[in-house]
């Protein structure tokens, strides 16, 4: 395991760089990534970025300006990608070929020979940032906005547990290398689209509550997103809503992927932890919020599964 100084020593000797994200990516894969390219690319070092999904319009700012060069890397690394099935279709080509990862999950499956992984951290941002600092990268408001965007979105907003002193002082310097951090606050949680909330309200509507109250669920199925409109991107806030509701322990989001397989998003409350109940699963992440993928099977028997999972993990905790 690496430290920050070790990384930084590690990219300073290399350069054609590929960063790779996690597949249905996020603010924070997404801020970490264009952060560190930027970074790299002030260093004189040419670095690109591949992710296997779509990236939603919102996050189009993080790319603005910079170049994105064709050229075949000599060096592959990964940012908050915690375990090699996270790739996506991405995973096939670059299985083997990953020699560095950088990530705050606790629950990181080694994939690379090289890794530096902190799980106390809010955010893969938050290491990024530090690891440019080591590099002598000095303030640039597009990485201020790129760190900003992992900081803010990884942690709600900065109200989830995960937050630390040291989450803080970085948004506070970022904000002060010219980070447009309420503009980017807007964009993140303020700003739907007509589309997204009738997505919203429909889901919504089918919420189901089991375990006496304690838990509950959300179904997202393709034919949402036929009927309104909205992207697949445009829902991704709504696995916070269900945990939200007075009483429940576990909420779960269960939305139905283009190639058919089913992604649990999972998000609990104390005493539940969200990592060890999607570990039942091959999944993981963090105690509030993780995530589990079932492949080959139908919404049905997806939302049976958690259910069974969700009620026995309940019964762990002498809940029910």
């Amino acid at each position: 395991m690496l430290n920050c100084a070790e990384t930084a020593a590690v990219l300073r000797n290399w350069d054609n760089i590929l960063v790779l994200s996690h597949a249905s990516p996020d603010g924070d894969t997404l801020g970490s990534a264009c952060a560190l390219m930027r970074g790299l690319l002030a260093l004189g070092k040419r670095a690109r970025f591949a992710c296997a999904d779509t990236i939603a319009p919102k996050y189009g700012y993080l790319f603005d300006g910079m170049p994105q060069e064709d050229f075949a890397p000599e060096h592959v690394m990964t940012v908050d990608v915690a375990d090699l099935s996270l790739l996506g279709g991405l995973r096939e080509q670059f299985e083997g070929r990953i020699e560095l990862a950088v990530d705050h999950h606790g629950t990181h499956v080694p994939f690379a020979p090289q890794r530096w992984v902190e799980p106390h951290s809010a955010a893969t941002t938050e290491l990024v940032f530090l690891l440019l600092q080591e590099l002598g990268v000095g303030p640039d408001r597009a990485i201020a906005d790129c760190i900003y965007t992992g900081l803010t979105t990884d942690t709600g907003c900065f109200r989830y547990r995960s937050v630390t002193p040291r989450t803080h002082r970085i948004a506070a310097e970022v904000i002060e290398w010219g980070a447009d951090a309420g503009e980017i606050n807007r964009v993140m949680f303020e700003s739907k689209s007509k589309a997204q909330v009738e997505a919203e309200r429909i889901v919504l509507d089918g919420m189901e509550f089991f375990c006496g109250g304690k838990c509950a669920m959300v179904r997202v199925p393709r034919s949402v997103y036929e009927t309104t409109g909205a992207a697949d991107s445009d829902l991704d806030g709504v696995a916070t809503l269900p945990r939200q509701i007075e009483g429940v322990v576990i909420g779960v989001t269960l939305k139905e992927k283009e190639n058919g397989e089913v992604k649990a998003s999972v998000r609990t409350n104390l005493p539940a932890d969200s990592a060890r109940l999607c570990a039942r699963f091959g999944g993981g992440g963090h105690k509030g919020a993780a995530g589990c993928s079932f492949p080959g099977i139908t919404m049905e028997k997806a939302a049976a599964q958690m259910t069974a999972a969700c009620e026995d993990y309940l019964r762990e905790l002498n809940l029910l």
